[in-house]
């Protein structure tokens, strides 16, 4: 199937199956990177359809069962339009769907926020894993195990990855620009590898508390209008982390833009979430160094490139590959900034 379109009769069996009635326009919504999505106006409304292709059906139609609980909370979230069964998904032609009503707003990066938005958004990620943890309280979430690990690449292990892509871009490569870039990166990730081998997190477990976490928390999956934030996207990913591990995370994909850091959007972004949730500053240390040593030991949009002929996140690359640069000049300034907030 052509990721951007659906054929008549897989759409007519959607529709039928959701109860949209007459269909008006359909238009593919080029803004996911792992999903499909369309904006679908019809008799019954505007709503908002996904395919989802990263996750299973049982781990989604799970995620999903949670967002109704959210939004009675007052959490802003878009709970799923059912299909005439009843169910939250709707599986067609081999796919699995799901739709939600269409929620207005703008995606803004990170940088595009205010001091002030950025603290809300600390404030409603906090609100979120409260809410997710009530949720798991109430049966709608599995319990969370007392302890979590996390895996930790050593620099070997890295650099034998390391080893077998940069095999790759020299085999596989076309003498594109984009190989080129690619081979200087890994040479360049063998060398800080070697000098930073000491900063290595040493511990599989990570520093302060644990719980069920939105997963994916970024501009493309914020909407707002004006200053407030209208609605937290795409569900795939719900899964039990530690809390500084999203905080962190969240902070790098908003905030980590053009190459470097904006530590003050930061440090407003983790002061609005400790206000609602008590993340102290050696969890958040310890949680911005594991991300800091996943993302200098991991190569995921070159596997992609190289490995599966999936060219999309091509300039995540090159956007992440200059951020860690920065970032690894600055490790001390980088985690400051966190704890400051």
């Amino acid at each position: 199937m052509d990721r951007t379109d659906i054929p008549g009769s897989v759409f007519a069996e959607l529709t039928s199956a959701f109860g949209l009635g007459e269909a008006r326009e359909r238009r593919y919504l080029a803004d996911g990177l792992m999903n499909a999505n369309w904006k679908v106006e019809t008799a019954a409304g505007v709503f908002a359809l996904k395919r989802v292709t990263d996750v299973s059906l049982d781990r989604l139609v799970r995620n999903l069962g949670v967002l109704d609980a959210l939004a009675g909370e007052g959490i802003p979230v878009s709970a799923p339009a059912p299909t005439v069964s009843g169910a939250l998904v709707a599986e067609v032609d081999g796919g699995v769907w799901c739709l939600f009503p269409w929620a207005a707003g703008s995606h803004l990066r990170g940088v595009d926020l205010s001091l002030s938005q950025a603290a809300s958004l600390g404030t409603h990620l906090g609100r979120l894993h409260e809410g997710l943890g009530r949720a798991c309280g109430s049966g709608l979430l599995p319990a969370v195990p007392a302890s979590v690990t996390s895996d930790v690449a050593t620099p070997e292990r890295a650099v034998e990855k390391l080893e077998r892509l940069a095999g790759l871009v020299e085999g596989n490569g076309a003498g594109t620009a984009f190989d080129t870039a690619a081979a200087a990166a890994l040479e360049q990730r063998r060398v800080l590898i070697g000098k930073y081998a000491d900063r290595c997190p040493q511990d599989e477990v990570p520093g302060g508390s644990h719980g069920w976490t939105h997963g994916d928390v970024q501009y493309r999956n914020l909407l707002w209008e004006g200053c407030e934030l209208t609605a937290i996207l795409d569900w795939d990913r719900v899964g039990i982390r530690p809390y500084a591990e999203e905080v962190a995370r969240t902070a790098q994909v908003q905030f980590g833009v053009d190459g470097v850091f904006d530590l003050a959007r930061v440090s407003a972004f983790v002061g609005g979430y400790r206000s609602v949730v008590p993340l102290d500053a050696s969890a958040l240390s310890d949680g911005v160094r594991r991300l800091w040593w996943k993302r200098m030991t991991d190569f995921w949009q070159l596997e992609f490139h190289y490995e599966r002929g999936d060219f999309s996140f091509d300039d995540l690359f090159t956007a992440d590959e200059a951020l860690l640069r920065w970032w690894t000049e600055r490790l001390d300034q980088v985690e400051d900034a966190f704890v400051a907030g």
